[in-house]
């Protein structure tokens, strides 16, 4: 093995991939967005980069990434295999006082948020910045930090390097990521790619279905009946409604009925409402939807009063899950995944999107006697912190815990590479989101994939559209490349 030897970076530590140190030298002259597959080093190609500017000394590095555990993963990195003194890290529970003083070295990791306020603080001004790296840059669209940290770099001769696994299979919102970050050049590699196909360890996908149990049909039957009503009552109100009762449609009418047809507000709020609920239901179970339930009713707002006292169907369906919860029914999924783990010896990550299922899963694994931890944000009374996270993933990464049951925060960039086995609790309708969570295996050995899904309900539909959206993710590079390099008249054109 040949490493890669430079005065700036530790000696016998990085592996010399010709693929990097080609995509590493496409970026030194131009504002890049790299899109490379999960595991193939977009950390070491950044580090090459940063070493290059360090060695001109045209200025200081920013490394942006979207959560705390990650940032502490390539701040972790960079001190390793970085041979400088003066690397920080910044992040939302560092002090003001402390904050000032890590700003001042040569080179930042930080997380978004931070920087976009404490650049608007005037506390660390863009212009120390010859290069700022930004880590998982699909974010950069709507009102997220990314976006906005980027207009402070719009009239500079800072360098961008924007890094990502997939892009969006949106247009419009590739065509934001490139216009925001001033990309010039889209370098894209796939796992078919010849120079990288080396390094690449085969994931094999299993899709298990299961059905709701007899009990839970009846309670997806009244939770159905309920909706049905509003639906009812918005299309004699006017509102065009499809038939296939998609939360997005809801949302969407919501600034319509808002603005022009007020007398729809308590139907279709309420519709929104019980398509959560129902979604929680067919996703995750009966923990989840009643908990989901409780909070609801504890909130003000049009017709959660009638919904939870004199709504016939939706009373009935709690009624109904409350007795199968007290009976210990909670939802196939979770026999299934019990099946699965009693073959399993290695370590497993789970993804669920809902923090009521993590619970009930950890639960369910403690009482298995499988030592098991979840990863969730920092948000709410639950949440966990930015120590506690790092050192949930630290015990995962050295085997202490076999199972890691994780939410969103789990999906971006952790580098835990020894885990063979993924398993999907619920399916993601994202291109994005999808290849992140599949992204955690397989990264050292033959990796193996496993999404559950519930027949005949949003799991299904989620599946489809996901499906769709990687065809368009996977395309979208292609056309990126052929038009990025043209003016930017025809780049509208074509979007």
């Amino acid at each position: 093995m040949n490493f890669i030897e430079h005065k700036l970076i530790k000696p016998n530590s990085i592996e010399i991939r010709e693929y990097q140190t080609n995509l590493a030298n496409d970026v030194k002259n131009q504002n890049c967005l790299i899109v490379l597959p999960t595991g193939l080093g977009k950390t070491t190609i950044a580090l090459q980069v940063i070493v290059d500017y360090m060695q001109n000394g045209t200025g200081g590095v920013l490394f942006l990434a979207p959560t705390r555990v990650l940032v502490n993963q390539h701040y972790e990195f960079l001190k390793e295999n970085l041979l400088i003194a003066d690397i920080g890290i910044v992040t939302g529970e560092d002090l003001l006082s402390k904050r000032k003083k890590k700003w001042m070295n040569s080179v930042v990791c930080a997380t978004p948020e931070i920087t976009k306020n404490d650049f608007a603080r005037n506390m660390v001004s863009p212009n120390q910045f010859a290069l700022v790296v930004f880590d998982e840059a699909h974010r950069t669209v709507g009102d997220y930090a990314y976006s906005i940290i980027a207009e402070y770099f719009q009239n500079t001769d800072t360098r961008i390097l924007a890094m990502t696994a997939t892009l969006p299979s949106e247009k419009e919102k590739a065509k934001e990521i490139v216009t925001r970050l001033r990309i010039k050049n889209l370098i894209e590699r796939s796992d078919e790619s010849p120079d990288v196909k080396p390094y690449i360890q085969k994931t094999e996908t299993e899709w298990v279905r299961v059905d709701l149990t007899k009990e839970m049909k009846a309670i997806q039957m009244c939770i159905k009946l309920a909706l049905e009503e509003r639906y009812k009552e918005l299309r004699k109100n006017g509102l065009r409604l499809s038939d296939n009762k998609s939360l997005s449609q809801l949302l969407n009418a919501r600034q319509y009925v808002l603005t022009q047809n007020r007398r729809s507000a308590k139907p279709l709020f309420t519709a929104i409402r019980i398509t959560y609920a129902l979604n929680i239901f067919e996703a995750h179970g009966i923990t989840p939807f009643l908990k989901f339930c409780d909070r609801t009713k504890e909130k003000k707002g049009a017709g959660i009063k009638d919904l939870f006292e004199t709504d016939p169907n939706f009373t009935r369906a709690i009624s109904l899950a409350k007795n199968q919860q007290s009976n210990g029914l909670e939802h196939p999924k979770i026999d299934r995944l019990v099946d699965i783990l009693h073959d399993v010896e290695s370590k497993v990550l789970i993804f669920s999107s809902y923090r009521d299922s993590v619970n009930v899963i950890h639960q369910k694994l403690l009482g298995m006697n499988i030592s098991a931890e979840i990863l969730i944000g920092k948000s709410g009374e639950t949440g966990l912190k930015q120590k506690k996270q790092i050192e949930t993933v630290q015990r995962f990464r050295d085997g202490v815990t076999k199972a890691l049951i994780a939410t969103r925060v789990g999906e971006e960039g952790l580098d835990i590479s020894e885990v063979n086995l993924v398993i999907f609790y619920d399916n993601v309708p994202s291109s994005i989101r999808f290849i992140q969570r599949k992204g955690r295996t397989g990264r050292k050995d033959k990796g193996r994939l496993i999404v559950l899904i519930a027949k005949n309900t949003i799991d299904e539909t989620y599946y489809f559209i996901g499906k769709r959206k990687i065809e368009s993710a996977k395309n979208m590079g292609d056309k990126m490349i052929k038009h990025l390099g043209k003016d930017e008249k025809v780049l509208d054109d074509f979007f």
